[in-house]
């Protein structure tokens, strides 16, 4: 990662109140880098894996001993009053009662006490640990796979703003062609030369060129925006870019992508890790059928009085223990535990065809990545051979036209067609630029760069 950038970045972004727009220059692998730092959706992915850290502490406490303390003070207003039967040898002949009220208690009472309880025996515990240890795995898998989605989309969004970018100086140039031209036919006009409709053809054209501008404009300036919010900087900066579509192409390498095997995917990992996660919980179904084993111990020293500062006297407190051991075994619990092993197996039973679906269909996405490759590789091609016969026919146009063996609509049709031929060429070299992010995806080689 390239720390120094990020560090420059993080205090750009990070200062004082803007006054001004700031501007960030970056290359697609700065973009990059940037992106996986602070694009919200790794940065959730992050925080995810330190909760499942989190859960396999939590599970490995239960493992440990349990140590509680408890302390009461007790007031009783009106002690609980307990009936014995007026019989004798102990009754009271004076009383016409068949029974004899006596209060048993003291006013104030308190307590002070430990428990221990320490686990021998849980089936369930050690595989919850297991099941926690999986669940950091598949969070570990969950990121990477919300890494290389950011990458996807910041290298889409990098291209688009240089396809727009690229686009509005093509217009600006031809902006500058077609004033020329018009500059030169009014001049003729004004001679007598040439008819007030050639004015007029060359100024449509004009107006047609100033359009694209505009529209180009608002295309970047919206590019530009989801650009920002792929990496994660605020709305308010400006970003320039320092690559530009031809130094980020190569037919070469594009070719050479076409011939690549692949590597496994990361969503069939990530599958393969919830696949293990339900056996895991089937295997903690299962052992609740099994008996539970816990070692408990206690001790406690307890004080009464019926009046409040007696009850803190140490001749009151009297002390007791305990120590035992514990066991519960499960006898019946309505076919609860049958219907959720019953579940599990079913989920089993969907993940495995979801992982053969995801295999399939990935090696239909693979086809239709290098199909579409190859197609628009054959496209930008012939449209590169387009814009520079587009040009030639533009050039000799221009030259008749100058020379006064040529008429302005040639002139004014050329340069239609060259601005066409401009724009299908950028399409393509777009379209080839996303489709080779696409097969990377495919290949499972759309990798985030975390070494430099």
């Amino acid at each position: 990662m390239k720390n120094y950038l990020l560090l420059a970045l993080f205090l750009g972004l990070s200062g004082a109140p803007v006054a001004a727009q700031q501007v960030v220059t970056l290359s697609l692998s700065e973009a990059v880098d940037y992106a996986l730092e602070n694009n919200p959706n790794t940065k959730n992915a992050r925080l995810e894996l330190l909760i499942s850290k989190a859960t396999i502490k939590e599970t490995t406490a239960r493992g440990l001993p349990q140590i509680n303390g408890a302390y009461n003070l007790d007031y009783n207003p009106k002690i609980p009053v307990i009936f014995l039967p007026n019989q004798p040898p102990f009754g009271d002949p004076s009383n016409p009662s068949d029974v004899i009220p006596a209060r048993f208690g003291v006013s104030y009472s308190s307590g002070l006490g430990v428990t221990v309880s320490q686990m021998v025996f849980d089936g369930s515990f050690f595989v919850g640990l297991r099941a926690a240890k999986t669940l950091l795995e598949l969070t570990n898998k969950d990121l990477k796979k919300a890494e290389i989605d950011v990458v996807e989309n910041v290298k889409k969004a990098y291209f688009g703003v240089l396809v727009n970018q690229q686009r509005i100086r093509l217009a600006g140039a031809n902006l500058s062609r077609i004033d020329t031209l018009l500059k030169e036919t009014t001049a003729l006009y004004e001679a007598g030369f040439v008819e007030k409709i050639d004015v007029s053809r060359v100024q449509v054209q004009r107006n047609n060129t100033y359009t694209q501008i505009q529209r180009g404009q608002a295309a970047l300036d919206i590019s530009k925006q989801i650009l920002k919010l792929q990496m994660g900087i605020p709305v308010e900066y400006e970003v320039e870019l320092s690559e530009s579509l031809q130094e980020l192409t190569t037919k070469e390498e594009l070719l050479q992508l076409v011939g690549v095997e692949g590597a496994d995917r990361i969503e069939i990992d990530q599958v393969a890790s919830q696949i293990t996660l339900v056996g895991l919980d089937l295997k903690n179904n299962l052992s609740q059928y099994m008996p539970k084993i816990n070692f408990v111990g206690n001790m406690r020293r307890s004080g009464a009085g019926n009046e409040l500062d007696r009850v803190f006297n140490k001749s009151n407190w009297f002390g007791s223990s305990l120590v035992g051991v514990s066991m519960s075994v499960p006898i019946f619990d309505g076919f609860s535990k049958a219907a959720r092993i019953q579940k599990n197996r079913v989920q089993l039973t969907q993940l495995e065809n979801q992982r053969s679906f995801l295999k399939e269909s990935f090696k239909s996405e693979l086809y239709a990545a290098k199909a579409n490759l190859r197609n628009d590789l054959n496209i930008l091609e012939v449209q590169e051979a387009n814009l520079q016969l587009a040009t030639e026919v533009y050039q000799i146009a221009r030259i008749k036209y100058k020379e006064g063996i040529g008429s302005n609509l040639e002139v004014v049709n050329a340069d239609a067609a060259l601005i066409e031929a401009e724009i299908n060429y950028l399409g393509a070299l777009y379209d080839g630029l996303i489709s080779k992010i696409n097969l990377e995806k495919a290949l499972g080689v759309l990798q985030p760069d975390l070494t430099n």
